[in-house]
């Protein structure tokens, strides 16, 4: 019996092309192991957006060789699309995917298995993603195997070039999935009892660019869905944040009220060197419009610290920021360089030093917040869906996430099995770490 395995490196995006390439191969007669089992294919979705990514990347190529040194190993993605025979040669994977080719993995598995001749090199398919007239690479999915909700992939590509960045060059242009394939594909997943849709892309805020569907309208038409019972969004830009789209999102009750606002910095000079299109004043006009929208949502963000030339000033406008703003959760990282990108050779490069320091006060401001933020849902009735058992403080309990995306524990006795339902809870404290919302129904 022929046996597969895959893992994936990077975004919710690469997570569900890694999906979407295992029904492939399962469609061909593989079983699926785990990626520590020998197996005759080994798949691995590279990731680039840091040069640990890279090195990550590389590292799982190697462990799958030594596992199984007569396997065929695949790498895919963002990491190798822009490789050359050379570079290729030297990885040490036998076929090289690039993005906009993994729907042909089956087909370059095949062309190795056929002549097992390596004297040429791994098998190279890619395209150049940075060719405008790409087209979106129609990938599908029926089951999530890793998650009880699901995530669907709809855009794909930036053209925002911010400086610290290298994904426009892995991804290519913005491009998006045809609405109705969309709605297809949610139909068949609320069919298999995902009750959660987590919408994603690249850059899902330029979802529909140069065609005559939005965001707002692939939302309004996933609303329709029998069977779908949440819709989450992914991480959108903050000049999405309209009146018009926060009124239409509003009034659909599946929408999930947690917004993921990419802000990268609180200070404008900071942005204006990151090459991010916005200021501060309409990144909190966007905060302003959801929560005159939606009773208290969750917005939540990620951070880099230490970017090239940032003062101790402007890191302290950053940090005031972030208290002003109230967030329910930040994801703070120190700037990395990445080879190819402006930043990289920016000057006032910050010691790591500096960077280590930034990065621990930033994360121990955002905590704050988080518990807060906890807090100021005990006694309130929630909406939880819950995915699976973990043990707390020594106790069983079924964990989830509320609408807003609130960690939720409840405990449970041996005749309950809760995964996969959603259940009307009341908050009734927090755990001793302020992890968890503790629930009773």
């Amino acid at each position: 019996m022929k046996k597969a395995a895959l893992h994936n490196l990077g975004c919710k995006v690469n997570a569900y092309e890694t999906e979407a390439m295992e029904e492939l191969l399962k469609k061909d007669g593989y079983t699926i192991v785990s990626f520590d089992d020998i197996a005759d294919v080994y798949v691995i979705n590279t990731c680039s957006v840091t040069n640990i990514a890279d090195r990550k990347s590389r590292q799982m190529i190697h462990k799958c060789r030594k596992l199984n040194p007569d396997a065929c190993v695949v790498a895919a993605g963002c990491y190798v699309q822009n490789f050359g025979k050379d570079e290729a040669d030297e990885l040490g994977a036998d076929i090289i995917l690039g993005n906009n080719k993994k729907n042909e993995l089956v087909t370059k598995v095949r062309e190795y298995f056929a002549s097992l001749d390596k004297t040429d090199g791994p098998i190279l398919d890619y395209i150049d993603i940075n060719d405008g007239n790409v087209a979106y690479e129609n990938m599908h999915i029926e089951k999530d195997s890793e998650h009880t909700r699901a995530f669907v992939k709809v855009q794909d590509g930036c053209n925002q070039f911010c400086s610290y960045c290298i994904i426009p060059f892995a991804r290519g242009r913005i491009r998006s999935r045809d609405i109705n394939d969309v709605v297809s594909e949610v139909t068949g997943l609320a069919k298999n009892g995902y009750k959660e849709m987590v919408i994603t892309g690249i850059h899902l805020s330029s979802y529909g660019s140069g065609t005559d569907y939005t965001l707002a309208d692939l939302l309004e038409a996933v609303q329709k869905i029998d069977g779908v019972e949440r819709i989450r969004l992914g991480s959108l830009e903050p000049q999405i944040i309209t009146e018009d789209f926060a009124k239409r999102v509003s009034v659909l009750d599946k929408m999930c009220p947690h917004f993921h606002l990419s802000l990268q910095s609180g200070c404008d000079t900071v942005l204006k060197r990151m090459n991010r299109k916005y200021t501060i004043e309409e990144y909190t006009r966007g905060v302003e419009i959801l929560r005159k929208y939606f009773d208290n949502p969750a917005i939540t963000t990620d951070i880099i610290v230490g970017f090239p030339g940032e003062t101790e000033e402007e890191y302290k406008i950053t940090e005031g920021y972030v208290r002003e703003i109230a967030f329910y959760e930040l994801h703070v990282f120190a700037y990395s360089k990445r080879a190819g990108t402006k930043a990289a050779t920016m000057p006032g490069q910050i010691t790591n030093a500096v960077k280590k320091v930034r990065s621990a006060s930033l994360i121990a401001t955002g905590n704050e917040s988080t518990i807060a933020y906890r807090k100021d849902h005990i006694g309130k009735s929630l909406d939880v869906l819950f995915e699976e058992k973990a043990q707390i403080d020594g106790n069983d309990y079924f964990i989830g996430f509320s609408k807003e995306y609130i960690k939720c524990a409840i405990q449970f006795n041996d005749n309950q099995d809760l995964t996969n339902c959603i259940c009307e809870v009341k908050a009734t404290g927090l755990t001793a770490d302020g992890q968890y919302l503790i629930v009773e129904i």
